[in-house]
């Protein structure tokens, strides 16, 4: 069980200040509790599956400048779907949800942890432990750190206006998106 034990501590410890734990904290300032928990849960599962699935060739598939640059550009989207709101108008002016809110983390975080280093620890961790245990390790470690931040925000989300936390989101979103889009091209232009 080294593997496991190893990935849960590595993982949750690399979460705290992250970029994707920061994403979670602000989705609970927007959503229920146990709904951003899940999502991020499932998330979570799928992208340590793949993870664990692809070790190595992930390298191999697409260069890491690729993976920066377009988590800069989901950034960017998810800044602009921030500011736009999970709603539009039908032909008749009605308004309806684009999504469920579970599918709006879900994909958000899905999309806000591919290329983290979360993610490429677990893959490293891989490559030297069962992957089954670190998969179950770094899955756990993970939920439990953004269980924290989750936490958090459904704290803030109760005494901050509804536009303020918008506005902030979407400018956090918007920071990260730039600084990765920048780092994808010089990334990029050193290969």
């Amino acid at each position: 069980m080294d593997g496991f034990w190893l990935a849960l501590a590595l993982i949750f410890v690399a979460e705290l200040g992250d970029k994707t734990q920061l994403v979670a904290l602000l989705l609970a300032t927007r959503y229920k509790a146990g709904v951003v928990l899940a999502g991020v849960c499932v998330a979570t599962l799928l992208v340590h599956a793949l993870s664990v699935v692809l070790g190595e060739l992930a390298g191999r598939l697409l260069p890491h400048g690729w993976i920066v640059l377009l988590s800069g550009l989901a950034f960017i989207g998810f800044a602009a779907w921030t500011v736009r709101g999970d709603r539009v108008e039908d032909e008749n002016g009605r308004i309806r949800s684009l999504s469920s809110p579970f599918l709006i983390v879900a994909i958000t975080f899905f999309l806000a942890e591919l290329g983290d280093k979360t993610m490429l620890g677990t893959v490293t961790l891989a490559s030297q432990y069962p992957p089954v245990q670190v998969w179950i390790g770094s899955t756990l470690g993970m939920v439990l750190s953004d269980g924290l931040a989750i936490w958090v925000g459904q704290a803030l989300g109760a005494r901050l206006p509804e536009r303020a936390v918008k506005i902030g989101a979407a400018v956090i979103f918007l920071a990260f998106g730039l600084f990765y889009l920048v780092q994808g091209v010089m990334a990029l232009r050193q290969t």
